[in-house]
Parts: structure tokens; C-alpha cells; sequence
């Protein structure tokens, strides 16, 4: 079992130290956030809060999950040692910075959890790869290596997704309780329709996606009539309009320059 600190406890940090709990794992949050701290502590036996410094000279792994700013004036008076793994969920520090913020220590990944880590299934981009992620969190979530820090940064872009997709859902659901007359219960059926399908996808290989829109598209069926409408409608151009606006905010070259 692992000494794991966390550097910085606020939502996505409650969030893996829940997903870590009853592990058998000694956690190590910083008092940062001391509302979140004071209910992870009073939530799971094997958590404490201490300094930032105690923090990283009690632990093996160390997760850093600062606002940028912040991790430039707190992470170099920190007690880094070589043989500490670091995992940063920071989007705008990138490795060749915590190298130098976080020295000697020399294994340094970038990865990016979603809150539902906690029950398991969130999907772990993670460059370069991390021994100490995939032990602490493979067994219940993928841990999918990717080739270079540019790609893993692309992943951050992607999260934007989510609440787009969640907005659909909605939309969906409140039309079919026009006629349900149950908001609960078309809610609860637009989420497990689609979280069905995407529980499957995720399952699959590279070509996953576009067989199940193919079984999906029965000539004049409901679901390629509406594909079809939303597409005449505009709306996966606008999708990938959104994703490339991200670009200069993530320092990717400009579509066509890779």
C-alpha cells in the first residue's frame, strides 16, 4: 500500500481521495481548503491533513492539483525528492515547467480525472506513462497512455464535451416528459439510453464509433433522421468550431499544422 499525498484539496482532489478510500493507503491532504480537508478526514479513517511540507515529506506519490498561479509560488519551497512520483491534473503547467518546479523529483506525469473516479470508470489519459496512476487507479478506471504532452493536452480541450452532451440529454428529456408528464423518470431514461450506448463504446476498439452509427442508421429511422437534422442544422460543424477555439488557449497548432 501507498503513502499518497495530495497538494491542493478541492473538488477533483475530494474526488480521487474518495476513489482511494478503503484501499489500505495512507492520504496525506493539505489544509488548503480546510472545509473540504475537515470532511474528507471526518469521511474516511485513513486521510489527514497537514501542511503543504508535511505533505510531501510524508508521501510517496504526490498528486498536484493547484490553480497554475498558485503551484508557481507553492511548489518550489516543497520538499521534492528524487524517488517521488508526481502525477499533476494542472492544465497550464506543463512538464518541462514541473521539472523545474518540482526537482529533484524526475517522475512527472500529466492526467486528467473527471469526478466520477470515485465509482470507478472515469477514463486516464496520462503522459508519459505512470506506473504509481496505473497502480493506484487502473483496477477500476482506464488508464489510456498517450504519445506526446501535445496529445494529453488535447484531452483537456475534450472535457469540454461533457456538458454539451448533458445539455442535449436535458433537452431531450424535457421534451419527453411533455408527453410523461414524469420529469424524473424521462430524465432517468434520456441518461440511461445514452449512458448505455457510450458504456458499450468505450468497451470497443478503434472503429467502435462509427460501426454503431452505422447500426444505428436504418433508412428512414428515427435515429438517422434526426443524425440528419442535426447535421443540416449545423451542429457538428459547431461542435468542432468549439473545439478549435480551445487551440490558442492550449498552445496547439492551428488545424492542418500538425
Amino acid at each position: 500500500m501507498a503513502q499518497v499525498g495530495f497538494i491542493g484539496t478541492g473538488e477533483i482532489a475530494a474526488h480521487m481521495v474518495a476513489g482511494l478510500a478503503g484501499e489500505g493507503h495512507q492520504i496525506f491532504v493539505s489544509e488548503r481548503n480546510a472545509k473540504v480537508a475537515a470532511g474528507l478526514v471526518a469521511a474516511h479513517t485513513e486521510v489527514s491533513v497537514a501542511s503543504n511540507s508535511e505533505v510531501a515529506s510524508r508521501s510517496d506519490i504526490l498528486f498536484l492539483c493547484l490553480m497554475a498561479e498558485t503551484a508557481r509560488d507553492v511548489l518550489p519551497v516543497l520538499p521534492f525528492r528524487p524517488d517521488h512520483a508526481v502525477i499533476s491534473v494542472m492544465a497550464d503547467v506543463g512538464l518541462d515547467e514541473l521539472g523545474t518546479l518540482c526537482g529533484p523529483a524526475t517522475d512527472i506525469a500529466l492526467t486528467i480525472p473527471l469526478p466520477f473516479i470515485a465509482r470507478g470508470g472515469a477514463p486516464l489519459p496520462v503522459y508519459p506513462e505512470s506506473a504509481a496512476l496505473l497502480a493506484l487507479f487502473g483496477a477500476r478506471n482506464p488508464v489510456i497512455p498517450v504519445a506526446s504532452e501535445q496529445a494529453m493536452i488535447a484531452h483537456f480541450g475534450v472535457t469540454a464535451f461533457c456538458a454539451p452532451i448533458i445539455e442535449q440529454v436535458r433537452v431531450t428529456a424535457d421534451w419527453l416528459s411533455e408527453f410523461t408528464g414524469d420529469d424524473a423518470g424521462a430524465a432517468r431514461y434520456a441518461a440511461a439510453l445514452f449512458g448505455g450506448y457510450l458504456s458499450d463504446l468505450a468497451q470497443g476498439g478503434a472503429t467502435a464509433l462509427d460501426d454503431a452509427l452505422v447500426s444505428l442508421d436504418t433508412e428512414g429511422g428515427f435515429n438517422q433522421t434526426l443524425r440528419h437534422h442535426m447535421a443540416e442544422s449545423g451542429a457538428p460543424v459547431a461542435l468542432r468550431a468549439g473545439l478549435d477555439a480551445f487551440r490558442p488557449r492550449l498552445g496547439l497548432p492551428e488545424a492542418g499544422e500538425q
